[in-house]
Order: C-alpha cells, then sequence, then structure tokens
C-alpha cells in the first residue's frame, strides 16, 4: 500500500524545488516553480529546518506532501533525481504536483473508511491510488477535477451521515473570532476562514473541518479527537499544544509546547 507520511530521507527535494512561493506571513523571499530553494544543500536537506519559522519559513513548516516526495523519487522515477533529466525536473515536477494531490485524496479516503466503511470507499480509493504509479506520462494524463468531485461527493455523504442535523458554518468567515462559547459539535465547517480563531478548549466531536483555513488558530486544549477529515497542514499551521487531543493518526507538530 503506498505510503502517505512524508519520508524526506527517500526524495530528492522535490518541495524544496518544484513548489513557487512568495513573501509574506510563510515566506521570507520569493522563489519561482522549478527553482531551487536557496536553503536546498548538495543533498536534498534543507539547511535551516531546525530554524525555519525563525527564518521567516513558516510555510514550509506547515507544507505536507503526503508521501508524495518519496513515491515520486523512488517509486515513478525509481531514485532518479531532477538534477539528472535533461528537462531540469520539469516532467518530474509535474508528476509530484499530481501524485500530491492524489495522496491528500488518499489520506481523506482512509477517514472516511474508518467512519463509514463500505465497497464505495475501497473502490475510489483503489481508483485512485491507481493513478499514483506506473510512467509518468499515465500519471499525468490523471483527470484530477474529475477525481476531486468524486471524492468530494463521497466525503460530503459521509459527513453528513455521521453529523446529522448539525450547524452549518460551511465557508463561513470567521476570522479572528472568540468560538470558545460556540457548540461546534457535528457543526460543518467546511473551507470555513478560522485564521487566528479562538479555539481553545472547544470539543470539535465530529466537527466537519475539510478544507477550513487554521491558520494561527488556537487548538490549545481542543479535543479534536473525533473531528472529520483533519488533514496534517492543517494542524501544523495551527496554535495546540499538549493538552490538544488529536484524530487518530495525526501527529503532534513539532512547534507545539510539550508537556511540561
Amino acid at each position: 500500500m503506498t505510503t502517505l507520511e512524508p519520508d524526506c530521507a527517500r526524495c530528492v527535494g522535490l518541495c524544496c524545488v518544484a513548489l513557487p512561493f512568495r513573501p509574506s506571513s510563510g515566506f521570507s523571499f520569493a522563489k519561482d516553480a522549478g527553482e531551487p530553494c536557496r536553503h536546498l544543500d548538495a543533498a536534498y536537506r534543507c539547511s535551516i529546518h531546525a530554524t525555519l519559522r525563525e527564518s521567516g519559513m513558516g510555510g514550509c513548516v506547515s507544507y505536507e506532501c503526503f508521501g508524495a516526495g518519496q513515491q515520486v523519487s523512488q517509486v515513478v522515477y525509481a531514485g532518479r533525481s531532477w538534477r539528472d533529466c535533461a528537462d531540469g525536473g520539469a516532467e518530474m515536477f509535474s508528476v509530484f504536483s499530481v501524485v500530491q494531490r492524489l495522496h491528500e485524496m488518499l489520506v481523506l479516503l482512509d477517514q472516511a473508511g474508518v467512519l463509514a466503511p463500505g465497497p464505495e470507499v475501497s473502490q475510489l480509493r483503489r481508483r485512485v491510488e491507481a493513478r499514483t504509479s506506473g510512467d509518468p506520462a499515465f500519471i499525468l494524463d490523471t483527470d484530477l477535477d474529475r477525481l476531486a468531485a468524486l471524492v468530494g461527493e463521497l466525503l460530503r455523504g459521509v459527513s453528513r451521515s455521521v453529523r446529522g442535523d448539525g450547524p452549518s458554518y460551511a465557508g463561513h468567515d470567521l476570522v479572528g473570532q472568540d468560538l470558545r462559547a460556540t457548540d461546534l459539535a457535528r457543526a460543518d465547517l467546511r473551507s470555513a476562514l478560522l485564521v487566528a480563531a479562538d479555539l481553545r478548549e472547544t470539543v470539535l466531536d465530529r466537527t466537519d473541518l475539510l478544507g477550513a483555513d487554521l491558520r494561527d488558530a488556537d487548538l490549545s486544549g481542543a479535543d479534536l479527537s473525533t473531528a472529520l477529515f483533519v488533514t496534517q497542514p492543517q494542524l501544523n499551521a495551527a496554535h495546540g499544544d499538549a493538552a490538544t487531543v488529536l484524530p487518530p493518526g495525526l501527529r503532534r507538530p513539532h512547534s507545539w509546547p510539550a508537556a511540561g
């Protein structure tokens, strides 16, 4: 089965080259797609990995490839590097972009399979996973929009079956709001803007957080153990502490304070 957790030691720094970024709260300088980050060393490692946030590169901390890096590096390209490619890695970077999206779909489908096991979820998962290997042309021919639509519709159905008639804040602008007194159990917060929202000690019981923007949201002491469709980048971008309860399978970000 495809591994969906990043293993940077088995990658050739694809995210550090393939992705563009611009100066913002997450990056301290600009870089074009296909241009190696100035901090990428000869061994495909980040030379400032231990001090990314302090160096103004918090966007790198939040980013997650869902294991696409090693899948492309080791499986699709059999250990070859973009540095050895005649096109400078352009094809490899495009493949990486596709596989990253497919792996994110797989992460969400795995969550759906736990919540509502059945043939529909497993069949769609096999269909998505089948596009993550093979030759580059096969992967690049993937109809991502079609697969994303199918996955999205399935996840909506699972969410409705689990949440019932919970309140909907889908797509709402909740930036900076104090939500500690708001009952968010079974709520639909899909694609809600929760940037810098105060969610301390809230109980997000069966709360759908698919695509919610949790940048700088305070999750200290919050219980997300049964929250729906939370992904690692959302947690990486938020603030939490040792008392924050995470959904199964997700990692506590290194930037969060440890138990004192």
